[in-house]
């Protein structure tokens, strides 16, 4: 692919995240009741599900920047759900206004919303832990929750497809912030979970201050070669205990997907994500495990 074809969907996302805030309210809330609608129908977010001896702990399921609970676990969450999980999501980060498009917001409100939402799912199915499996943003932010908010007592693993867990250049296009006096402030102000997001952000060096990981937790990072969103894609590998990092040309040198596909339709990461959860029947991920 051309350099400058590789810009567009950073371009196109930040223009989306900014030009989104002139969306009605209304319009908010009748995006979120049809969510809420289409997840229920679909399967997943049935609260009087109860996990099964094989699959004991829920799994929640962290939708990435730009992302809603439903559109960006319409391939995943049956995917896990036909294999007998207990399947949940959450909307997180929303702003003011703005339907559809969620995780703007600060993340470390997100991680708030986070635990709030891991509370009641293992209130309602009565298991003692959680599995998180999040795509971008949502594969990074629970680390947050996992560090700072008591998480690592709830989740026993964390599975990261693409995530940004240490910042990114989007493809370069971070680099070219300081030619634009105060772009870089009005990103902040408009939409703080994509500042947070930058390389060298003090988010960022916050969150990954001390270590990657904490104990008690397994963790699992997916990873494209492809990826043209959370750039190095290297940079998405985490450190530390009890750590698998996977490239998923590894596994298929077939496969094509970039960052959006890895999460929304890559059932050979899909696969990945079911050994992640179900290790002791892992069974060996190939390129035929599309047909899986």
């Amino acid at each position: 692919m051309l350099p400058w074809k590789r810009l567009l969907r950073p371009i196109a996302a930040l223009l989306l995240a900014i030009s989104a805030t002139a969306v009605p309210a209304a319009t908010a809330s009748a995006a979120a009741s049809a969510s809420a609608s289409a997840a229920s129908s679909s399967g997943w977010n049935d609260y009087s599900c109860k996990p099964s001896a094989a699959h004991p702990r829920p799994v929640v399921l962290v939708h990435g920047t730009l992302g809603n609970s439903v559109d960006n676990w319409l391939g995943l969450a049956p995917y896990l759900k036909h294999r007998g999980y207990c399947v949940f999501s959450l909307d997180y980060g929303q702003l003011p206004g703005v339907p559809f498009f969620h995780a703007l917001g600060p993340i470390e409100k997100s991680a708030e919303q986070l635990s709030a939402h891991i509370d009641k799912v293992l209130a309602a199915t009565g298991a003692t832990k959680a599995d998180v499996v999040g795509h971008s943003q949502g594969g990074m932010m629970p680390r947050y929750y996992l560090k700072f908010l008591g998480g690592a007592a709830k989740v026993n693993a964390l599975v990261g497809i693409a995530p940004n867990n240490h910042g990114t250049t989007l493809a370069g296009l971070t680099n070219l912030l300081p030619f634009f006096p105060g772009a870089e402030d009005l990103l902040t102000a408009a939409t703080p979970a994509l500042a947070q997001q930058i390389v060298g952000s003090d988010f960022m060096t916050k969150l990954n201050a001390g270590g990657d990981t904490v104990p008690g937790v397994r963790y699992t990072v997916i990873a494209t070669r492809y990826d043209e969103v959370v750039t190095p894609h290297r940079t998405q590998y985490l450190s530390g205990a009890n750590v698998r990092n996977i490239l998923i040309q590894d596994l298929c040198p077939l496969d094509l997907s970039e960052h959006a596909l890895l999460g929304l339709t890559d059932r050979i990461a899909f696969h990945e994500v079911a050994n992640a959860l179900d290790p002791a029947r892992a069974t060996a991920t190939t390129c035929a495990s599309v047909f899986g």
